[in-house]
């Protein structure tokens, strides 16, 4: 019992300083893409989602390389990408009114097309891994995804291009650093959260062990929570601001960059390829996801224009489906 509870203290220890350090990390790299003239609309769906993936990358690095915990790694891409469409249908919560489905542009639904894409290769190679050549000790997969992570992005970059959909926020703000400063700063947050990020599978794995939890479990829920909790609350300021699109672009994007991060920890495992090592549950998980994001393109497409609840419709079928997923996952382990 003291174990567990120390390794409880450690797990909530190293979720605090991701969540501290992954907030301010994004607040910096936003200011970053203001004063070096990036530009909000790339930076929102592109550099943001990197930056709020970082959890999700470090942990998925310690979990294959440090703790030698795959499922660990895996339920944190897959709970990940769940959780970042929950975030969705809390976000609808912020505006008044309508669906946020309806008052985001319609170039969200080509970032929601190749997520679908990722996930289903990502879920194909954990049911039918043998389908893919082993090169080495990871599976061609990994260079699949790579590959078409990288053409997603240019081609949504050249769609944002050529519809010439650029994202501001409503409310023009005069930082008070300068960009060295925030350039600085966004090193040191960073670090601290590669620091959590590395110790959080550590005490996830040993938590799981004491509580009698399959690690698939804590790491689709506790551990991709966890990592997930600076894209809810960036997302909700963004929001607020009055940047609708720049939180919609961070979350698909974020999804997409997430499918990056599983083919990097792939690479990283060396006992083979890492989808042939986990748990099958988690191609319920990514299964649940690709609903998810289906009932989030029909929303952009079909949108109401007014929602007569505080939830819009699609936004509760997110969170039903959410919520059966984690009930199933449960009843699983």
């Amino acid at each position: 019992m003291t174990d567990l509870f120390l390794y409880i203290i450690g797990f909530i220890g190293c979720s605090l300083l991701i969540v501290f350090s992954g907030i301010r990390l994004s607040r910096y790299g936003d200011i970053i893409a203001d004063l070096s003239g990036m530009g909000k609309a790339w930076f929102g769906l592109i550099m943001m989602a990197a930056v709020t993936s970082l959890p999700e990358l470090f942990t998925g690095i310690s979990s294959v390389v440090i703790v030698d915990s795959p499922d660990i790694a895996v339920g944190d891409i897959m709970g990940s990408c769940a959780f970042n469409l929950l975030i969705l249908a809390i976000l609808d919560y912020f505006v008044p009114g309508k669906p946020i489905s309806s008052v985001v542009t319609k170039g969200h639904i080509l970032a929601g097309f190749f997520g679908i894409i990722l996930i289903t290769l990502s879920v194909i190679a954990m049911v039918f891994g043998e389908g893919f050549p082993v090169i080495g000790w990871f599976s061609s997969s990994s260079i699949v995804l790579v590959v078409l992570y990288l053409t997603s992005i240019r081609i949504i970059f050249q769609n944002e291009q050529r519809n010439r959909v650029h994202v501001h926020a409503a409310i023009q703000v005069n930082h008070p650093i300068s960009l060295s400063t925030a350039i600085r700063r966004y090193v040191l947050f960073s670090l601290l959260v590669i620091l959590g990020a590395i110790a959080l599978p550590y005490f996830a794995d040993h938590l799981a062990d004491r509580a009698g939890l399959s690690k698939s479990f804590v790491g689709t829920l506790l551990v991709a929570a966890t990592t997930s909790l600076p894209e809810l609350v960036v997302s909700i300021a963004a929001v607020r601001m009055g940047s609708i699109d720049i939180a919609v672009g961070n979350l698909l994007g974020s999804n997409i960059f997430n499918m990056l991060i599983l083919s990097i920890d792939d690479f990283l495992y060396k006992k083979g390829p890492l989808l042939d090592a986990v748990n099958p549950n988690h191609a319920l998980s990514g299964l649940v996801t690709l609903i998810m994001t289906a009932v989030v393109g029909i929303g952009i497409i079909h949108s109401s224009p007014k929602k007569k609840f505080a939830l819009a419709i699609d936004a509760l079928v997110l969170i039903a489906l959410y919520v059966s997923l984690i009930t199933a996952l449960y009843y699983l382990n």
